[in-house]
Protein backbone atom coordinates (compact mmCIF):
# COMPACT_ATOMS: atom_id res chain seq x y z
CA UNK A 1 0.00 0.00 0.00
CA UNK A 2 1.24 3.73 -0.67
CA UNK A 3 1.78 5.72 2.14
CA UNK A 4 -0.91 8.35 2.44
CA UNK A 5 -1.11 11.61 4.46
CA UNK A 6 -4.64 12.84 6.09
CA UNK A 7 -4.85 17.08 6.37
CA UNK A 8 -7.38 18.41 8.93
CA UNK A 9 -8.91 21.51 6.86
CA UNK A 10 -12.17 23.32 7.39
CA UNK A 11 -12.72 25.79 4.44
CA UNK A 12 -14.90 28.89 5.22
CA UNK A 13 -16.51 27.89 2.15
CA UNK A 14 -18.62 24.87 4.26
CA UNK A 15 -22.13 25.97 3.50
CA UNK A 16 -24.93 24.47 5.09
CA UNK A 17 -27.76 25.09 2.10
CA UNK A 18 -30.89 22.99 4.05
CA UNK A 19 -31.91 21.79 7.28
CA UNK A 20 -34.68 19.56 7.80
CA UNK A 21 -37.76 19.87 9.62
CA UNK A 22 -40.89 17.25 10.39
CA UNK A 23 -43.13 18.07 7.54
CA UNK A 24 -40.09 17.92 4.84
CA UNK A 25 -39.37 14.49 5.93
CA UNK A 26 -36.26 13.81 8.61
CA UNK A 27 -32.91 11.42 8.40
CA UNK A 28 -31.88 11.92 4.67
CA UNK A 29 -29.70 8.34 4.24
CA UNK A 30 -29.29 8.93 0.77
CA UNK A 31 -27.45 11.32 -1.85
CA UNK A 32 -28.85 13.36 -4.18
CA UNK A 33 -29.47 13.33 -7.75
CA UNK A 34 -28.79 15.95 -10.01
CA UNK A 35 -31.96 16.60 -13.23
CA UNK A 36 -31.44 19.85 -15.32
CA UNK A 37 -30.46 21.90 -12.60
CA UNK A 38 -32.97 20.85 -10.26
CA UNK A 39 -31.28 18.28 -7.33
CA UNK A 40 -34.17 15.08 -6.12
CA UNK A 41 -33.31 13.30 -2.70
CA UNK A 42 -35.24 11.29 -0.16
CA UNK A 43 -36.25 11.97 3.51
CA UNK A 44 -36.27 7.91 4.97
CA UNK A 45 -38.50 9.07 7.95
CA UNK A 46 -41.56 11.27 8.83
CA UNK A 47 -42.94 13.31 6.18
CA UNK A 48 -47.04 13.83 6.35
CA UNK A 49 -47.32 10.20 7.38
CA UNK A 50 -44.04 9.49 9.33
CA UNK A 51 -43.11 7.39 6.48
CA UNK A 52 -40.63 9.26 4.46
CA UNK A 53 -40.58 11.75 1.53
CA UNK A 54 -38.79 12.15 -1.58
CA UNK A 55 -38.25 16.29 -2.29
CA UNK A 56 -36.97 18.45 -4.69
CA UNK A 57 -34.23 21.04 -3.68
CA UNK A 58 -32.77 24.15 -5.69
CA UNK A 59 -29.43 24.64 -5.70
CA UNK A 60 -29.80 27.48 -3.22
CA UNK A 61 -30.73 25.14 -0.91
CA UNK A 62 -34.85 25.28 -1.29
CA UNK A 63 -36.91 22.13 -0.88
CA UNK A 64 -40.05 21.16 -1.88
CA UNK A 65 -41.77 17.99 -0.77
CA UNK A 66 -43.42 16.14 -4.20
CA UNK A 67 -44.31 12.54 -2.19
CA UNK A 68 -44.98 11.64 1.71
CA UNK A 69 -45.19 8.25 1.67
CA UNK A 70 -48.04 6.74 3.74
CA UNK A 71 -46.40 3.58 5.08
CA UNK A 72 -48.99 1.33 2.70
CA UNK A 73 -49.25 0.38 -0.89
CA UNK A 74 -47.71 3.49 -1.76
CA UNK A 75 -43.82 2.21 0.19
CA UNK A 76 -42.25 3.37 3.16
CA UNK A 77 -38.81 4.23 4.38
CA UNK A 78 -36.81 5.29 0.99
CA UNK A 79 -33.26 5.14 2.05
CA UNK A 80 -31.72 5.84 -1.54
CA UNK A 81 -32.07 8.60 -4.38
CA UNK A 82 -34.47 8.16 -7.23
CA UNK A 83 -33.14 8.01 -10.84
CA UNK A 84 -34.17 10.05 -13.80
CA UNK A 85 -35.58 8.40 -17.16
CA UNK A 86 -36.82 10.44 -19.91
CA UNK A 87 -38.47 13.31 -17.34
CA UNK A 88 -39.77 10.79 -14.94
CA UNK A 89 -38.25 9.80 -11.62
CA UNK A 90 -37.70 6.27 -10.73
CA UNK A 91 -36.73 4.75 -7.30
CA UNK A 92 -37.12 1.96 -3.94
CA UNK A 93 -38.46 2.04 -0.81
CA UNK A 94 -36.97 -0.30 1.85
CA UNK A 95 -40.20 -1.18 3.43
CA UNK A 96 -44.37 -0.76 3.03
CA UNK A 97 -46.46 -2.49 -0.45
CA UNK A 98 -48.71 -5.19 0.92
CA UNK A 99 -46.79 -7.33 2.41
CA UNK A 100 -44.13 -4.44 4.12
CA UNK A 101 -40.81 -6.06 2.10
CA UNK A 102 -40.69 -2.76 -0.29
CA UNK A 103 -41.55 -1.25 -3.41
CA UNK A 104 -40.52 -0.08 -6.82
CA UNK A 105 -42.00 3.21 -7.64
CA UNK A 106 -42.62 6.30 -10.29
CA UNK A 107 -42.57 9.83 -9.66
CA UNK A 108 -43.47 12.84 -12.12
CA UNK A 109 -41.87 16.34 -11.20
CA UNK A 110 -45.37 17.32 -10.52
CA UNK A 111 -45.22 14.40 -7.07
CA UNK A 112 -47.89 11.85 -9.10
CA UNK A 113 -46.37 8.46 -7.58
CA UNK A 114 -47.14 5.03 -8.77
CA UNK A 115 -46.14 1.89 -7.38
CA UNK A 116 -44.12 -0.43 -10.56
CA UNK A 117 -43.71 -3.80 -8.25
CA UNK A 118 -44.31 -4.70 -4.66
CA UNK A 119 -41.82 -7.04 -3.37
CA UNK A 120 -43.69 -10.36 -1.48
CA UNK A 121 -40.63 -11.07 0.75
CA UNK A 122 -40.28 -14.13 -0.73
CA UNK A 123 -38.01 -15.81 -3.99
CA UNK A 124 -38.30 -12.01 -5.31
CA UNK A 125 -36.64 -10.15 -2.26
CA UNK A 126 -37.09 -7.87 -0.07
CA UNK A 127 -36.13 -4.43 1.30
CA UNK A 128 -34.82 -2.66 -2.25
CA UNK A 129 -32.33 -0.20 0.25
CA UNK A 130 -30.25 0.95 -3.08
CA UNK A 131 -30.57 3.03 -6.09
CA UNK A 132 -31.63 1.72 -9.54
CA UNK A 133 -29.73 1.91 -12.77
CA UNK A 134 -30.60 2.35 -16.19
CA UNK A 135 -29.72 0.11 -18.57
CA UNK A 136 -31.20 0.54 -22.13
CA UNK A 137 -34.72 2.15 -20.66
CA UNK A 138 -34.54 -1.40 -18.05
CA UNK A 139 -33.81 -0.78 -14.23
CA UNK A 140 -31.34 -3.23 -12.31
CA UNK A 141 -31.32 -3.11 -8.98
CA UNK A 142 -30.79 -5.03 -5.67
CA UNK A 143 -32.78 -6.30 -2.65
CA UNK A 144 -30.50 -6.57 0.58
CA UNK A 145 -32.27 -9.63 1.68
CA UNK A 146 -34.55 -12.20 0.60
CA UNK A 147 -34.67 -14.81 -2.57
CA UNK A 148 -35.67 -17.65 -1.03
CA UNK A 149 -32.02 -18.88 -1.41
CA UNK A 150 -31.12 -20.89 2.29
CA UNK A 151 -27.28 -21.62 3.70
CA UNK A 152 -27.45 -17.86 4.64
CA UNK A 153 -27.92 -16.17 7.85
CA UNK A 154 -31.41 -15.55 7.22
CA UNK A 155 -33.68 -18.38 5.91
CA UNK A 156 -35.76 -16.15 3.27
CA UNK A 157 -32.45 -15.50 1.56
CA UNK A 158 -29.40 -13.37 1.45
CA UNK A 159 -30.18 -11.12 -1.41
CA UNK A 160 -31.21 -10.50 -5.21
CA UNK A 161 -30.25 -8.60 -8.60
CA UNK A 162 -33.45 -7.91 -10.07
CA UNK A 163 -34.64 -6.24 -13.19
CA UNK A 164 -37.92 -4.23 -14.05
CA UNK A 165 -39.46 -2.36 -17.33
CA UNK A 166 -40.84 0.87 -16.70
CA UNK A 167 -44.02 -0.84 -17.00
CA UNK A 168 -43.60 -3.08 -13.81
CA UNK A 169 -42.27 -5.94 -15.17
CA UNK A 170 -39.69 -7.36 -12.75
CA UNK A 171 -37.85 -10.62 -13.00
CA UNK A 172 -35.33 -11.99 -10.41
CA UNK A 173 -31.30 -12.10 -12.32
CA UNK A 174 -29.60 -13.55 -9.43
CA UNK A 175 -30.13 -15.08 -5.73
CA UNK A 176 -27.48 -14.98 -3.58
CA UNK A 177 -26.33 -17.48 -1.29
CA UNK A 178 -24.58 -15.87 1.32
CA UNK A 179 -21.56 -18.24 0.09
CA UNK A 180 -18.82 -17.78 -2.80
CA UNK A 181 -21.08 -15.89 -4.34
CA UNK A 182 -21.87 -12.93 -2.00
CA UNK A 183 -24.63 -11.97 0.78
CA UNK A 184 -26.46 -8.77 1.29
CA UNK A 185 -26.26 -6.67 -1.73
CA UNK A 186 -26.85 -3.33 0.05
CA UNK A 187 -25.30 -0.92 -2.69
CA UNK A 188 -26.73 0.13 -6.24
CA UNK A 189 -24.96 -1.32 -9.45
CA UNK A 190 -22.95 -0.01 -11.81
CA UNK A 191 -23.31 0.05 -15.86
CA UNK A 192 -19.87 -0.45 -17.64
CA UNK A 193 -20.45 -0.90 -21.53
CA UNK A 194 -23.72 -3.17 -20.50
CA UNK A 195 -22.31 -5.30 -17.56
CA UNK A 196 -23.09 -4.31 -14.17
CA UNK A 197 -20.93 -4.25 -11.61
CA UNK A 198 -21.71 -4.58 -7.65
CA UNK A 199 -20.56 -5.05 -3.97
CA UNK A 200 -21.45 -7.78 -1.23
CA UNK A 201 -21.70 -7.26 2.77
CA UNK A 202 -20.56 -10.48 3.02
CA UNK A 203 -19.90 -13.80 1.11
CA UNK A 204 -17.13 -14.81 -0.88
CA UNK A 205 -14.07 -16.95 -0.52
CA UNK A 206 -13.36 -15.43 3.32
CA UNK A 207 -17.14 -14.14 4.24
CA UNK A 208 -16.11 -10.74 4.41
CA UNK A 209 -17.85 -9.58 1.45
CA UNK A 210 -17.37 -9.06 -2.60
CA UNK A 211 -17.17 -7.10 -5.56
CA UNK A 212 -19.08 -8.95 -8.31
CA UNK A 213 -19.78 -8.87 -11.98
CA UNK A 214 -23.44 -9.77 -13.50
CA UNK A 215 -24.63 -9.35 -16.97
CA UNK A 216 -27.86 -8.41 -18.05
CA UNK A 217 -29.36 -11.99 -18.61
CA UNK A 218 -28.11 -13.08 -15.00
CA UNK A 219 -24.71 -14.96 -15.23
CA UNK A 220 -22.94 -13.94 -11.63
CA UNK A 221 -19.33 -13.34 -11.20
CA UNK A 222 -17.11 -13.04 -8.32
CA UNK A 223 -14.46 -10.51 -9.33
CA UNK A 224 -12.61 -9.96 -5.48
CA UNK A 225 -13.36 -11.39 -2.21
CA UNK A 226 -12.06 -9.49 0.76
CA UNK A 227 -10.85 -10.85 3.66
CA UNK A 228 -6.75 -11.37 3.45
CA UNK A 229 -3.86 -9.20 4.68
CA UNK A 230 -6.35 -6.25 5.71
CA UNK A 231 -7.75 -5.82 2.20
CA UNK A 232 -11.19 -4.22 3.96
CA UNK A 233 -14.38 -5.59 4.80
CA UNK A 234 -18.65 -5.17 4.51
CA UNK A 235 -18.32 -3.27 1.37
CA UNK A 236 -21.95 -0.99 1.89
CA UNK A 237 -21.14 1.44 -1.16
CA UNK A 238 -21.64 1.45 -4.69
CA UNK A 239 -18.59 1.04 -7.59
CA UNK A 240 -17.43 4.11 -9.58
CA UNK A 241 -15.39 3.41 -12.61
CA UNK A 242 -12.46 5.37 -13.99
CA UNK A 243 -10.68 4.46 -16.76
CA UNK A 244 -11.58 0.55 -16.67
CA UNK A 245 -10.58 0.13 -12.84
CA UNK A 246 -13.01 -0.09 -10.02
CA UNK A 247 -12.70 2.03 -6.94
CA UNK A 248 -15.04 1.60 -3.58
CA UNK A 249 -14.42 1.84 0.12
CA UNK A 250 -15.56 -0.83 3.02
CA UNK A 251 -16.89 0.60 5.82
CA UNK A 252 -14.25 -2.00 8.28
CA UNK A 253 -11.15 -3.44 8.00
CA UNK A 254 -7.90 -2.54 6.63
CA UNK A 255 -4.96 -1.96 8.80
CA UNK A 256 -6.44 -0.17 11.79
CA UNK A 257 -10.20 -1.74 11.40
CA UNK A 258 -11.86 1.31 10.55
CA UNK A 259 -12.64 1.14 6.84
CA UNK A 260 -10.77 1.24 3.38
CA UNK A 261 -10.39 3.07 0.05
CA UNK A 262 -9.59 -0.16 -2.71
CA UNK A 263 -8.79 -0.31 -6.30
CA UNK A 264 -9.80 -3.42 -8.30
CA UNK A 265 -9.12 -4.24 -11.98
CA UNK A 266 -11.80 -5.76 -14.32
CA UNK A 267 -9.63 -9.12 -13.71
CA UNK A 268 -10.18 -9.08 -10.03
CA UNK A 269 -6.67 -7.16 -8.78
CA UNK A 270 -7.46 -5.40 -5.74
CA UNK A 271 -5.26 -2.71 -4.26
CA UNK A 272 -5.86 -0.60 -0.92
CA UNK A 273 -5.39 2.75 -1.52
CA UNK A 274 -5.84 4.11 2.28
CA UNK A 275 -6.74 2.51 5.15
CA UNK A 276 -8.56 5.31 7.13
CA UNK A 277 -6.76 5.36 11.09
CA UNK A 278 -10.00 6.22 13.08
CA UNK A 279 -8.64 9.85 13.73
CA UNK A 280 -8.75 12.82 11.76
CA UNK A 281 -8.89 11.29 8.43
CA UNK A 282 -12.08 9.73 9.61
CA UNK A 283 -13.67 6.36 10.45
CA UNK A 284 -15.96 4.05 8.96
CA UNK A 285 -16.76 5.38 4.98
CA UNK A 286 -20.76 4.40 4.35
CA UNK A 287 -20.84 5.95 1.23
CA UNK A 288 -18.88 5.28 -2.34
CA UNK A 289 -16.97 7.26 -3.94
CA UNK A 290 -17.27 10.06 -7.21
CA UNK A 291 -14.56 11.08 -9.71
CA UNK A 292 -14.39 14.36 -10.79
CA UNK A 293 -11.59 14.97 -12.91
CA UNK A 294 -9.41 12.17 -11.93
CA UNK A 295 -9.66 12.95 -8.28
CA UNK A 296 -11.82 10.65 -6.19
CA UNK A 297 -14.35 12.23 -3.11
CA UNK A 298 -15.79 10.49 -0.87
CA UNK A 299 -17.44 10.75 3.10
CA UNK A 300 -16.82 8.87 6.48
CA UNK A 301 -19.48 8.49 8.67
CA UNK A 302 -17.70 9.04 11.67
CA UNK A 303 -13.89 10.28 12.76
CA UNK A 304 -12.48 13.58 12.30
CA UNK A 305 -13.90 16.18 14.96
CA UNK A 306 -16.36 13.07 16.05
CA UNK A 307 -19.11 13.91 12.89
CA UNK A 308 -17.59 12.25 10.00
CA UNK A 309 -15.91 13.94 7.38
CA UNK A 310 -15.16 14.81 3.61
CA UNK A 311 -11.88 14.12 2.06
CA UNK A 312 -10.48 13.88 -1.18
CA UNK A 313 -7.85 10.99 -2.50
CA UNK A 314 -5.82 10.47 -5.51
CA UNK A 315 -6.01 7.27 -7.48
CA UNK A 316 -2.48 6.66 -6.30
CA UNK A 317 -3.48 6.68 -2.64
CA UNK A 318 -3.20 10.59 -1.52
CA UNK A 319 -5.57 11.10 0.71
CA UNK A 320 -6.57 14.75 1.96
CA UNK A 321 -9.78 15.94 4.59
CA UNK A 322 -11.76 18.28 2.81
CA UNK A 323 -13.91 19.14 6.18
CA UNK A 324 -14.56 17.65 9.45
CA UNK A 325 -17.81 17.57 10.64
CA UNK A 326 -18.93 18.68 14.12
CA UNK A 327 -22.43 17.48 14.72
CA UNK A 328 -24.08 20.68 15.47
CA UNK A 329 -25.31 23.25 13.25
CA UNK A 330 -23.24 21.85 10.16
CA UNK A 331 -24.74 18.31 10.68
CA UNK A 332 -23.24 14.92 11.12
CA UNK A 333 -22.62 11.40 10.21
CA UNK A 334 -22.65 11.86 6.09
CA UNK A 335 -23.97 8.32 5.08
CA UNK A 336 -24.58 9.15 0.93
CA UNK A 337 -22.15 9.41 -1.53
CA UNK A 338 -20.96 13.35 -2.86
CA UNK A 339 -22.15 14.47 -6.18
CA UNK A 340 -20.68 17.78 -8.61
CA UNK A 341 -22.78 20.28 -9.13
CA UNK A 342 -21.05 22.96 -11.17
CA UNK A 343 -17.50 22.77 -9.16
CA UNK A 344 -19.07 22.21 -6.00
CA UNK A 345 -19.46 18.65 -3.45
CA UNK A 346 -22.98 18.58 -2.38
CA UNK A 347 -24.25 15.89 0.37
CA UNK A 348 -26.32 15.36 2.85
CA UNK A 349 -25.80 14.35 6.49
CA UNK A 350 -28.08 12.09 8.23
CA UNK A 351 -28.50 14.13 11.45
CA UNK A 352 -27.34 17.26 12.99
CA UNK A 353 -28.00 21.07 11.55
CA UNK A 354 -28.82 22.35 14.57
CA UNK A 355 -33.17 22.60 14.97
CA UNK A 356 -34.79 21.12 17.11
CA UNK A 357 -35.70 17.83 15.81
CA UNK A 358 -35.09 14.44 17.15
CA UNK A 359 -31.55 12.88 18.73
CA UNK A 360 -27.66 14.71 17.27
CA UNK A 361 -29.46 18.59 17.35
CA UNK A 362 -31.04 18.20 14.38
CA UNK A 363 -32.80 15.65 11.63
CA UNK A 364 -30.29 16.27 8.93
CA UNK A 365 -28.86 18.96 6.50
CA UNK A 366 -28.11 19.08 2.29
CA UNK A 367 -24.60 20.83 2.20
CA UNK A 368 -21.81 22.44 -0.34
CA UNK A 369 -18.39 22.69 -0.08
CA UNK A 370 -15.23 22.79 -2.75
CA UNK A 371 -13.48 19.73 -3.93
Amino acid sequence: MIPTRAHRLAPASYRVLHRFRFPEGTLPTAGLVNVNGTLYGAAESHGAHDAGTIFSVSVTGNVNVLHSFADGSDGAQPDAAPIDVDGVLYGTTQRGGPSGDGTVYSLTPSGTEQVLYSFTGGDDGTAPYASLTDVNGTLYGTTDTGGGKTGCDYSFGCGTVFSITTSGSEKVLHRFSGGADGGFPAASLLDVSGVLYGTTQTGGADGAGTVFSITTGGTEKVLYSFGRHHDGELPLASLVDVKGTLYGTTEYGGASGYGTIFAVTMSGKERVLHSFSGGPDGTYPHAGLIDVRDKLYGTTAEGGAGGGTAFSVTQRGAENVLYTFKGGSDGEFPYANLIDVRGMLLGTTWVGGGRQCLRHEGCGTIFELPP
